[in-house]
């Protein structure tokens, strides 16, 4: 379990607080029933030597044997495990109970040291006795009349107390982690609801919303204002896609008119050489620019979802083949080997013009960065429900640096060969938009000097698909 996270640091301040409670109650039970049964077992004392003290004032004659009569009849404190003691003013003892039955105490009780009305403990540890002294007055005289009783039940019963709160208490405690537990699951179960739905929430489906739960407290407040933080990013979203169609629109027939022109200007035979030069230079630039408003184009009609209007299913591996044949001229430019091997029919489910989009900026982008010899391979195959495209090259590779923002829109990893090869770091986004919009996965691995290499997981149109179709041979442009 995550200890940083609010579901444990709440069960585990619920616990330490459930355990606080438990300690405290105990000390509170423990101390409560202690003196409850002592001042119970005081106000026996209490009675049991005003009785005796009545017995003693009744008796006709003070002397020993009268008083261990009567005591003995009337109290019997040797079988009640009681002690009895009774003494006159200079110390002289008419009666004293003998040793109880049961051993609990020692009969051998000092004397009193004061004929005051009051208690006081006497004996060793597990032997201890609580004596009631009160003095009474009589014809004969005054006495001292004690009354103990032995301390010990009352710390078998404060230990049984002690005991079944030391063993209850552990069951308790788990019995309400877990059902602490549950209520917390219960409590944040919005919370990971909202999470989830947050993490669904693309540029692609803006008009989703995090549920909302009912009940007026702080998680429906949160989620209503994440709803509407999420409805102000679709509407800067939507006019930014709006803005960038549109200027890409715009901009479209002015450019093609600019390229004519210059391209009218320059067939011309009276101009000079230097100013051929120039007009042929900004030609260029105006190409350049039309590719990069073309690229924006495309986009933005990516991030409308026009990459899954046209949704059929058709063969990947059939596609890779002849698109790599259509470029294979390109290669041959650069003394490039150009290799497909697309091994099995594998059938996908998408706008096969867009994923033919994917496989030529793919390879071309493989081609621009290999120094010619080198070599470039396409490869489709199926590995469990996905499809696999792989473009691999052994060119000049990607600094680990840039791996991380290589299909981020105008980002360039080396923009001055960028600039001289044609790129406007456009490409790449227009694959992973395409790829997004497949619910496909696209993933680069690359080492600098050593080369490239790209791969695309499309799910197949069907996990068992039964149909085979004959191998395609793989093709090699040299």
């Amino acid at each position: 379990m995550n200890t940083s996270s609010l579901r444990f640091q709440l069960l585990s301040w619920y616990i330490a607080l459930l355990v606080s409670a438990f300690a405290v109650f105990g000390g509170f039970m423990y101390f409560a029933v202690d003196q409850f049964l002592r001042q119970n077992l005081q106000e026996n004392l209490t009675r049991r030597a005003r009785q005796i003290a009545h017995t003693t004032t009744a008796a006709p004659d003070l002397n020993a044997k009268s008083l261990s009569d009567r005591i003995g009849t009337f109290y019997a404190p040797e079988l009640s495990s009681r002690f009895v003691r009774i003494t006159q003013p200079d110390g002289k003892t008419l009666y004293q109970s003998g040793p109880p039955e049961d051993a609990s105490f020692d009969a051998a009780v000092p004397a009193a040291r004061s004929a005051q009305e009051g208690f006081r403990v006497v004996g060793e540890r597990k032997s201890k006795l609580l004596i009631k002294s009160l003095p009474v007055n009589t014809i004969g005289g005054a006495l001292l009349i004690e009354v103990g009783a032995p301390l010990a039940p009352i710390n078998v019963a404060v230990n049984k107390v002690i005991l079944a709160l030391v063993l209850g208490a552990p069951i308790l405690i788990v019995v309400a982690a877990i059902g602490a537990r549950k209520l917390v699951s219960r409590a944040l179960s919005p919370v990971v609801r909202m999470a989830r739905g947050a993490e669904e929430i693309s540029l692609h489906n803006l008009n989703e919303r995090l549920p909302v739960i009912g009940g007026g407290d702080e998680l429906e407040t949160l989620a209503v204002a994440l709803n509407r933080m999420i409805s102000r990013i679709q509407d800067a979203v939507e006019q930014n896609r709006r803005f960038v169609a549109d200027a890409s629109h715009e901009l479209r027939t002015p450019l093609a008119i600019l390229r004519g022109e210059l391209e009218n200007v320059v067939t011309r035979n009276q101009l000079s050489k230097e100013t051929r030069d120039t007009l042929g230079s900004n030609l260029e630039e105006v190409e350049r620019l039309g590719k990069i408003v073309e690229g924006l184009f495309a986009l933005s009609r990516l991030d409308a979802g026009e990459a899954q209007a046209e949704a059929i299913e058709f063969d990947l591996a059939r596609l890779a083949v002849t698109t790599t044949e259509q470029m294979a001229l390109l290669a041959e430019d650069k003394s490039i080997s150009l290799i497909a091997n697309p091994g099995e029919a594998v059938f996908v489910r998408g706008d096969s013009s867009r994923l033919k989009q994917v496989i030529v900026n793919l390879v071309d982008n493989a081609i621009k960065y290999t120094l010619p010899g080198g070599q470039v391979k396409v490869s489709v195959r199926a590995e469990a429900n996905s499809a696999v495209l792989e473009v691999k090259d052994n060119g000049i590779g990607i600094p680990k640096r840039d791996l991380p923002h290589i299909f981020e829109r105008f980002y360039r990893v080396d923009k001055a060969r960028s600039r001289e090869l044609g790129g406007a770091g456009l490409g790449l986004s227009i694959v992973k938009s395409i790829c997004t919009a497949h619910n496909a996965e696209i993933h680069v691995q690359s080492e600098e000097k050593q080369g490239t290499t790209f791969t695309v997981r499309l799910p197949l149109a069907s996990a068992n698909n039964p149909l085979q179709y004959d191998r395609v041979p793989p093709i090699q442009a040299a």
